[in-house]
């Protein structure tokens, strides 16, 4: 680029000049317009015409008599004028002209700033960027130790803040993940253990029992019901195992605030309007009253997403509709899809934490997307609900009202 500009400057500062050249040298050779023009004042007057106007013309001489007048070291035109005989004496070209200095020194001054300014891109902008262009990779390494370092122009600010806010996110999570990795097996070695006793037990009095050691049925109720009183030990802690294992995985940290409702619509709209537009998919939002609500806007705008990328994933791509609504201290925002194929009898599962519907065979996911909207609308003080009617899917959000 420095280089490009440098000769295009160049250039510009050749051809400008030749053109200039041309035009004062070339164009029309003027002074034969204004010899003309004085032959003719002379031819009416009969006397020589003041020449102080004339920009070529330098001298009119007439004829008399000697051989001088045909004698000259400058550029000369001889005219008959009225029987008479007149040296024109003139110059072809203008002196040097301030237009020129002016010119020059513009294109001076034009390529040296566009040569300034493209090194400045290439010291302050281009080879941060270079730099900045390896974080990424690092990161999907797992080179999570070092930091991004913000520059003192600051062009790339919201980019390296937000590289360090997933960095920051990442080493979170990985921290979360190891204490709960830690956690469960703990509790598996735990609970492991202490269903040794009571397995034993009922093994044991299920020996007595197969041996006919309890001949008296008082003795046989009691060891049966020592079996029932351990096997639902048992149950306690298989139960145990299930609520752990079913516990929250995921690290959803909501920071509540108060925003505006076109804050998330618009970032929506503009993430898949034009995504749409190219699929042929009929995308329309509604309209809406632009109130305050809780929550915050990042985790609604994630919400969103997630319904809409539900509603393209199972829908037939016909239509995708985003309409909204007020019932009380709320505003409702619906996202409804044509084509549903979920059987009524699954839609109390839609929101529950690895399920994935009878309609979703060849379709890729981890059956996680609607379970983290309705927990991160619960933490935003809301709520979610799905509801079908001829062959339409619509889920809705519902956001409070600050």
């Amino acid at each position: 680029m420095i280089v490009l500009v440098a000769a295009l400057t160049a250039g510009t500062f050749i051809f400008a000049n030749i053109f200039f050249d041309d035009g004062e040298n070339k164009s029309g050779r003027p002074y034969r317009v204004e010899i003309l023009r004085l032959c003719k004042s002379i031819e009416q007057s009969g006397e020589i015409p003041d020449i102080s106007s004339c920009e070529y013309v330098t001298s009119v001489t007439e004829y008399d008599g000697t051989e001088d007048f045909y004698l000259s070291d400058k550029d000369c035109i001889i005219r008959s004028v009225s029987q008479k005989l007149y040296r024109f004496e003139y110059r072809p070209t203008l002196p040097q002209s301030s237009g020129r200095t002016v010119m020059n020194i513009a294109i001076g001054v034009i390529g040296a700033a566009a040569l300034l300014v493209v090194v400045y891109i290439r010291l302050r902008v281009i080879k941060p960027f270079n730099r900045l262009s390896k974080v990424p990779y690092e990161l999907s390494k797992g080179n999570l130790s070092t930091p991004v370092e913000e520059s003192r122009n600051r062009y790339f600010g919201k980019f390296v803040w937000g590289v360090n806010m997933l960095r920051d996110n990442i080493i979170d999570r990985r921290e979360h993940e190891l204490e709960l990795m830690k956690e469960k097996q703990t509790l598996i070695l735990s609970i492991s253990h202490d269903i040794r006793t009571p397995l034993s037990a009922i093994k044991l009095y299920a020996s007595g029992l197969s041996k006919g050691i309890y001949n008296d049925s008082e003795k046989i109720k009691n060891a049966a019901a020592h079996i029932d009183s351990n096997a639902d030990d048992i149950d306690s802690f298989v139960t145990q195992l299930t609520r752990s294992a079913s516990e929250d995985l995921l690290k959803l940290d909501v920071q509540n605030s108060e925003f505006y409702a076109n804050e998330i619509i618009d970032v929506i709209k503009a993430n898949y309007t034009e995504r749409f537009t190219e699929s042929m998919t009929e995308f329309t939002v509604g309209s809406y009253g632009n109130c305050i609500l809780k929550g915050e806007p990042e985790r609604g705008v994630e919400v969103l997403q997630n319904l809409v990328e539900n509603a393209i994933k199972y829908g037939d791509g016909r239509y995708i509709r985003i309409s909204f609504s007020r019932e009380e201290d709320c505003m409702l925002i619906s996202v409804a899809n044509s084509g549903c194929s979920l059987p009524e009898n699954e839609m109390i599962h839609i929101f529950d934490s690895f399920w994935r519907g009878s309609n979703s065979s060849g379709k890729p996911g981890s059956g996680l997307g609607l379970y983290i909207c309705r927990q991160l609308m619960l933490k935003m003080g809301g709520e979610v609900f799905a509801e079908q009617k001829d062959g339409e899917m619509r889920i809705t959000a519902v956001f409070p009202k600050a």
